[in-house]
């Protein structure tokens, strides 16, 4: 969980920043995206730093590393509310290569070769976060009607990432290898988890063709439609990344060499 945790909220973080939403919706967004970030980074923190033990070989810089992410996430939500926009903004770009670095050290976790790992946590992050920007943005269309649909109409955005993640999960492998049982025994019976990875991510990609077709309607309604739709993104991404990632780790309960 504590892999996913930072994929979600390193990949959603680089999307909110990285894209140009500051010049095109209203500052509410960020703040309803930096409350929910700031959640899940102190989860994220909170997994890492129970999961670090004879975990990962770096452990106490990640656990650093991901204080640091967490509290400039927090940071930079007070300043939104505070009204130090340009503050806010500054710390909140300074905040993506704060989680990237985050994902960096728990590579080094991966049962694979590092880069190999690392690619799998960065197709993981793209995958999520574009999923969890695209149902929050849906849902900011409810509240600021003005908002015209180019941010909304960024689909390709999550198409790449899909295509990513499908490449992610089949460099992983099928084979039968040591995983975590910790989340569901089922996951590790058969090897099934990568098949039902590699299943949730065409799920997830039929999902994002419905939505690029659905926002091709010019109805407000269309919008709404769409946003149904990224809620079933964000099961079936969360869902996939959870099932490949039981696989990630070098072994289910020692340390990682």
């Amino acid at each position: 969980m504590a892999l996913v945790l930072a994929e979600t909220v390193a990949g959603t973080t680089l999307f909110l920043w990285a894209s140009p939403l500051w010049t095109e919706v209203k500052r509410g967004f960020f703040k309803l995206l930096g409350a929910i970030l700031t959640v899940l980074a102190g989860l994220t923190w909170l997994s890492v730093d129970a999961a670090v033990v004879g975990r990962f070989p770096s452990g106490d810089v990640l656990q650093a590393t991901t204080l640091a992410a967490t509290v400039a996430t927090a940071i930079w939500t007070v300043l939104l509310f505070a009204r130090r926009q340009t503050a806010a903004r500054v710390l909140g770009v300074l905040s993506v290569p704060a989680w990237l670095a985050v994902l960096v050290w728990m590579g080094g976790a991966g049962r694979q070769s590092y880069g190999l790992a690392l690619f799998q946590l960065a197709a993981g992050a793209a995958l999520l976060g574009a999923a969890t920007d695209g149902l929050l943005l849906g849902h900011w269309y409810l509240t600021d009607r003005k908002l015209p649909r180019g941010p909304i109409n960024r689909t390709t955005i999550l198409v790449v990432s899909v295509a990513i993640a499908a490449i992610a999960v089949i460099s992983a492998g099928f084979s039968g290898v040591e995983a975590s049982t910790s989340i569901n025994p089922l996951l590790t019976a058969g090897a099934l988890a990568p098949w039902i990875a590699l299943g949730m991510v065409v799920a997830t990609a039929l999902i994002a063709g419905v939505v690029k077709a659905v926002l091709k309607g010019e109805r407000a309604s269309a919008v709404q439609s769409a946003t149904g739709f990224y809620y079933l993104a964000v099961v079936t991404a969360f869902t996939a990344e959870v099932a490949v990632k039981t696989r990630f780790l070098d072994t289910p309960g020692g340390p990682v060499h």
